[in-house]
Protein backbone atom coordinates (compact mmCIF):
# COMPACT_ATOMS: atom_id res chain seq x y z
CA UNK A 1 0.00 0.00 0.00
CA UNK A 2 1.55 3.13 -1.14
CA UNK A 3 2.20 6.04 1.73
CA UNK A 4 -0.60 8.11 0.43
CA UNK A 5 -3.24 5.27 0.83
CA UNK A 6 -2.11 4.67 3.78
CA UNK A 7 -2.22 7.97 5.53
CA UNK A 8 -5.71 8.36 3.93
CA UNK A 9 -6.98 5.28 5.77
CA UNK A 10 -5.84 6.56 8.83
CA UNK A 11 -7.68 9.88 8.42
CA UNK A 12 -10.55 7.68 7.89
CA UNK A 13 -10.17 5.81 10.74
CA UNK A 14 -8.91 8.25 13.21
CA UNK A 15 -12.34 9.99 11.54
CA UNK A 16 -14.63 6.87 12.98
CA UNK A 17 -12.84 6.60 16.30
CA UNK A 18 -13.60 10.71 16.73
CA UNK A 19 -16.83 9.91 15.84
CA UNK A 20 -17.34 7.15 18.24
CA UNK A 21 -15.89 9.23 20.86
CA UNK A 22 -18.08 12.28 20.36
CA UNK A 23 -21.42 9.87 20.42
CA UNK A 24 -20.07 8.69 23.64
CA UNK A 25 -19.51 12.13 24.74
CA UNK A 26 -23.01 13.43 23.39
CA UNK A 27 -24.97 11.39 25.27
CA UNK A 28 -23.55 12.32 29.09
CA UNK A 29 -23.72 15.78 27.79
CA UNK A 30 -27.12 16.38 28.72
CA UNK A 31 -26.41 15.35 32.40
CA UNK A 32 -23.16 17.53 32.06
CA UNK A 33 -24.41 20.61 30.78
CA UNK A 34 -23.91 22.73 33.80
CA UNK A 35 -20.22 21.58 34.95
CA UNK A 36 -17.50 23.38 33.24
CA UNK A 37 -15.91 21.70 30.39
CA UNK A 38 -13.26 19.35 30.68
CA UNK A 39 -9.60 20.42 30.34
CA UNK A 40 -7.88 18.14 28.57
CA UNK A 41 -4.51 17.02 30.52
CA UNK A 42 -1.55 14.80 30.59
CA UNK A 43 -3.78 11.87 31.39
CA UNK A 44 -6.28 12.21 28.47
CA UNK A 45 -4.22 10.76 25.79
CA UNK A 46 -7.33 9.30 23.77
CA UNK A 47 -6.23 10.86 20.67
CA UNK A 48 -2.55 9.51 21.15
CA UNK A 49 -4.15 6.10 22.16
CA UNK A 50 -6.42 6.05 19.36
CA UNK A 51 -2.85 7.46 16.56
CA UNK A 52 -1.03 4.39 18.39
CA UNK A 53 -4.14 1.62 17.24
CA UNK A 54 -4.34 2.88 13.71
CA UNK A 55 0.21 3.08 14.00
CA UNK A 56 0.27 -0.93 15.06
CA UNK A 57 -2.09 -1.64 12.85
CA UNK A 58 0.54 -0.18 9.42
CA UNK A 59 3.55 -1.63 11.52
CA UNK A 60 5.08 1.84 11.44
CA UNK A 61 7.31 1.22 13.89
CA UNK A 62 8.68 4.76 13.81
CA UNK A 63 5.41 6.36 14.60
CA UNK A 64 3.61 9.40 13.22
CA UNK A 65 2.13 12.82 14.15
CA UNK A 66 -1.32 13.69 14.14
CA UNK A 67 -3.42 17.38 14.96
CA UNK A 68 -6.61 17.90 14.90
CA UNK A 69 -9.37 20.21 15.67
CA UNK A 70 -12.89 21.59 15.88
CA UNK A 71 -13.20 25.13 16.04
CA UNK A 72 -15.61 27.97 16.18
CA UNK A 73 -14.40 31.32 15.65
CA UNK A 74 -16.04 34.49 16.72
CA UNK A 75 -17.46 34.86 13.24
CA UNK A 76 -19.89 31.87 13.93
CA UNK A 77 -17.89 29.56 11.36
CA UNK A 78 -16.72 26.14 12.23
CA UNK A 79 -14.09 23.94 11.21
CA UNK A 80 -13.41 20.20 11.84
CA UNK A 81 -10.07 19.18 10.60
CA UNK A 82 -7.66 16.72 10.89
CA UNK A 83 -4.13 15.36 8.96
CA UNK A 84 -1.53 12.97 10.11
CA UNK A 85 1.80 12.01 8.64
CA UNK A 86 4.34 9.06 9.60
CA UNK A 87 7.67 9.98 11.05
CA UNK A 88 9.79 8.31 8.50
CA UNK A 89 7.84 10.39 5.78
CA UNK A 90 8.33 13.94 8.00
CA UNK A 91 12.34 13.08 8.72
CA UNK A 92 12.62 11.85 5.06
CA UNK A 93 10.85 15.13 3.77
CA UNK A 94 12.72 18.38 2.34
CA UNK A 95 11.92 20.80 5.59
CA UNK A 96 13.19 24.09 3.70
CA UNK A 97 9.70 23.55 1.93
CA UNK A 98 8.49 24.79 5.22
CA UNK A 99 10.26 27.98 5.50
CA UNK A 100 8.32 30.61 3.40
CA UNK A 101 5.20 29.49 5.66
CA UNK A 102 6.81 29.90 8.95
CA UNK A 103 8.65 33.16 7.57
CA UNK A 104 5.34 34.50 7.08
CA UNK A 105 3.89 33.71 10.59
CA UNK A 106 7.25 35.29 12.04
CA UNK A 107 5.90 39.12 12.00
CA UNK A 108 3.57 39.77 14.96
CA UNK A 109 1.82 42.62 12.40
CA UNK A 110 1.08 39.15 10.12
CA UNK A 111 0.13 37.76 13.12
CA UNK A 112 -2.21 40.59 14.42
CA UNK A 113 -3.45 40.62 11.13
CA UNK A 114 -4.58 36.81 10.94
CA UNK A 115 -6.10 37.54 14.26
CA UNK A 116 -8.04 40.11 13.22
CA UNK A 117 -8.96 38.23 10.09
CA UNK A 118 -10.10 35.34 12.29
CA UNK A 119 -12.22 37.54 14.13
CA UNK A 120 -14.68 38.91 11.16
CA UNK A 121 -12.46 41.98 10.34
CA UNK A 122 -11.77 40.86 6.26
CA UNK A 123 -11.60 44.23 4.23
CA UNK A 124 -8.53 45.94 3.84
CA UNK A 125 -10.14 48.92 4.65
CA UNK A 126 -10.88 47.26 8.54
CA UNK A 127 -7.35 46.10 8.34
CA UNK A 128 -5.74 49.77 8.03
CA UNK A 129 -8.06 51.16 10.38
CA UNK A 130 -6.11 48.99 13.05
CA UNK A 131 -3.84 50.86 15.20
CA UNK A 132 -0.33 49.74 15.41
CA UNK A 133 -0.54 47.92 11.97
CA UNK A 134 1.71 50.39 10.37
CA UNK A 135 0.80 52.11 7.04
CA UNK A 136 -1.38 50.79 4.39
CA UNK A 137 1.73 50.26 2.21
CA UNK A 138 3.00 48.12 4.95
CA UNK A 139 -0.51 45.97 5.45
CA UNK A 140 -0.33 45.33 2.13
CA UNK A 141 2.82 44.38 2.20
CA UNK A 142 2.31 41.89 4.83
CA UNK A 143 -0.79 40.51 3.26
CA UNK A 144 0.66 39.59 0.08
CA UNK A 145 3.37 37.53 2.48
CA UNK A 146 0.51 35.98 4.02
CA UNK A 147 -1.33 35.06 0.58
CA UNK A 148 1.92 34.08 -1.01
CA UNK A 149 2.49 31.19 1.94
CA UNK A 150 -0.89 30.08 1.87
CA UNK A 151 -1.98 31.40 5.24
CA UNK A 152 -4.79 33.63 3.50
CA UNK A 153 -6.57 34.31 0.25
CA UNK A 154 -8.47 36.90 -1.03
CA UNK A 155 -11.89 35.64 -1.03
CA UNK A 156 -12.90 39.43 -3.31
CA UNK A 157 -11.16 42.87 -4.18
CA UNK A 158 -10.27 44.02 -0.70
CA UNK A 159 -11.45 40.85 1.10
CA UNK A 160 -9.29 38.45 2.58
CA UNK A 161 -10.24 34.78 4.43
CA UNK A 162 -7.86 32.81 6.40
CA UNK A 163 -8.45 29.22 3.84
CA UNK A 164 -10.86 26.70 5.58
CA UNK A 165 -8.11 24.23 5.87
CA UNK A 166 -5.75 26.50 7.03
CA UNK A 167 -7.72 27.29 10.05
CA UNK A 168 -6.84 24.46 12.24
CA UNK A 169 -3.06 24.36 11.00
CA UNK A 170 -2.62 28.05 12.02
CA UNK A 171 -4.15 27.29 15.54
CA UNK A 172 -1.88 24.24 15.89
CA UNK A 173 1.23 26.34 14.91
CA UNK A 174 0.25 28.71 17.77
CA UNK A 175 -0.54 25.91 20.04
CA UNK A 176 2.71 24.44 19.63
CA UNK A 177 4.83 27.82 19.69
CA UNK A 178 3.38 28.81 22.97
CA UNK A 179 5.82 27.91 26.19
CA UNK A 180 5.44 24.63 27.51
CA UNK A 181 4.29 24.92 31.16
Amino acid sequence: MELEERVAELERRMAALEGAAGAAGAASADRDRDEAAPVVGESDFWALEGLKAQLAQYKAADGGVLYTGAVRLPTGERYDWQTGQFTEALLDGDWSEAAESFAALGHPVRLRLLREILGGRRTAADLTALDGVGTTGQIYHHLRQLTGAGWLHSAARGRYAVPADRVVPLLVVLTAARPMT
